[in-house]
Formats: structure tokens, sequence, C-alpha cells
């Protein structure tokens, strides 16, 4: 797979592809990257990607003509004809990463796992020219409700979503139970050593006993996600992702019997 990132400071994402498992993903040949510095495309001799937004307003918007050069050096074909849902390049998804758009997911960081190049382009300042998006956009995605000076952040952090889950980078056993794989967020973890600053692990996870430590992440994730998520388990209701044995546990946690205790922490 591979990743091409628009921006005009590249260092920003360099960064981030030359470090830890990344990096180990690259020199495997699993991942390619390539960075592309949206300023090498302006012509004048200040290197100028910003301007005035027309109709007044704060702020300063990236140009059209060094983005859209930036693009076609990347073979970022400008759509034609009318909007069919479909990519408008093959082997290309386009996104725009910026807060307006829709918000990343699990799942869609696993769509995109599925792609052969993902090119994202950066924002600064006030954004980009809504032409650009009109022509070339496929995705316009948000990190989250919240505002970033740099487009380059917001870009690095669904790359590292998504490259995780490209085959080879990661165990399928590493994904298997991690939060909003299936609906629910993750259990509580512990290592060496057995006792730290008072607090000791919980016997259960020392026992040895692989059915009642299942049991166990699986109620204290429930807990965990009914505590901060609880529309997350409303939603895996629906698509059925609680078992029987999962509703039982809710009913449990919810509605706890006066004789009953935790036994395990």
């Amino acid at each position: 797979m591979k990743f091409t990132v628009l921006t005009l400071f590249p260092e920003i994402p360099r960064a981030f592809f030359e470090n830890s498992i990344m990096a180990k993903a690259v020199e495997k040949g699993i991942i390619a990257y390539e960075l592309v510095n949206i300023r090498d495309f302006a012509l004048d001799k200040h290197k100028t990607c910003d301007d005035n937004p027309y109709g007044g307003g704060a702020g300063m918007l990236m140009k059209t003509e060094p983005l859209c050069r930036a693009l076609e050096k990347v073979n970022v074909k400008p759509k034609t004809g009318k909007k069919n849902g479909k990519k408008r390049n093959k082997t290309k998804r386009v996104i725009y990463v910026t807060p307006s758009g829709k918000p990343l997911t699990q799942k869609i960081a696993y769509e995109l796992s599925r792609e052969e190049e993902l090119v994202f382009i950066c924002g600064r300042y006030e954004g980009i020219d809504q032409r650009i998006i009109d022509s070339y956009i496929d995705d316009e995605i948000s990190i989250g409700d919240y505002v970033l000076s740099s487009g380059e952040l917001a870009a690095t952090v669904i790359i590292d979503s998504v490259y995780r889950l490209v085959d080879g980078v990661i165990s399928s056993e590493s994904l298997e139970e991690e939060s909003f794989t299936d609906g629910l967020l993750e259990y509580p973890q512990y290592t060496r050593p057995e006792v730290f600053a008072g607090m000791k692990v919980p016997e259960i996870l020392l026992s040895g006993h692989h059915e009642n430590i299942r049991k166990w992440r699986l109620k204290k994730r429930l807990e965990k996600t009914l505590r901060y998520r609880p529309e997350l388990i409303a939603q895996a209701r629906n698509n059925g992702k609680l078992t029987e044995e999962a509703e039982k546990m809710i009913e449990e946690i919810t509605n706890p019997s006066p004789l009953s205790g935790e036994t395990g922490d």
C-alpha cells in the first residue's frame, strides 16, 4: 500500500514514516510513501501558496494552482462528468483532512486499508479552495470535533489508523480485541511487576484459567464501554454483535444482585 501526502511541511509526516512500526513496514516493502511539497509547484519567486478569500473574512486560503499542479504530479486526475459515487482515480483515493468532513471511525480505517494508494491533501490556514474539493477529492475526513492548525497532524492520525490494518504490518491476533473491533472498548491490561505502588494485578489474570480470564476481560470491556461510551452498546446490539453471554453480563452490571460480589479484582 502507498501513502502520498501533499503538504507545505513534509518534515512533519516524514518523522512518522521514518520511525517505529511504520519504518519497519516501509523497510519490508509492505508500505510505500511519497511526500510532495506543494510549495515546489508555486511559480512565483516567493513560492506563494496562499491568498485572501473572496468575500472577505479572517485568515488566508491555499491557492488552487500550486495544489492542482502537485496533484497532477502524482497522477491524480480531476473528475469528469457527473458524480457517480465512485473513485475518480481507479488505484488512488484522494482524501482531504478537514474538521468539516465525516468523522473517522474504525470502520472507515478498515475500508481505507484495502486501497492501493491513499493521497492526502493537508490543508493550512483556512483550508483549500472549494473548486479543488469539487474536482479532485473523494473523501473529506475529520479526526474529531476540534480544529488544528496543521492538516499534517490530522493526516498522520488517519494514516496511523489505516496502515496498521494492512496485512503483514501487525499480527492479526493483536488486532482482534482492540477497542472498536467488535463495537466495544478494550479491557484493562497489566504487566510486571505483579505489585506496583501497592496495587496488585487482578488474581484472575495470574490463575492460568483461560476461560475465566476470557469472561473477566469481556465483562471489563462491557463495564468500560457502558461507563464511557454507552452509545456503542446500543450500536453493537443493533448490529447483532452482542452475544447472549454479553447481554447477561450487561444485566448483571447494570442491575447487580445485592448478594453478588465482584471476584477476581
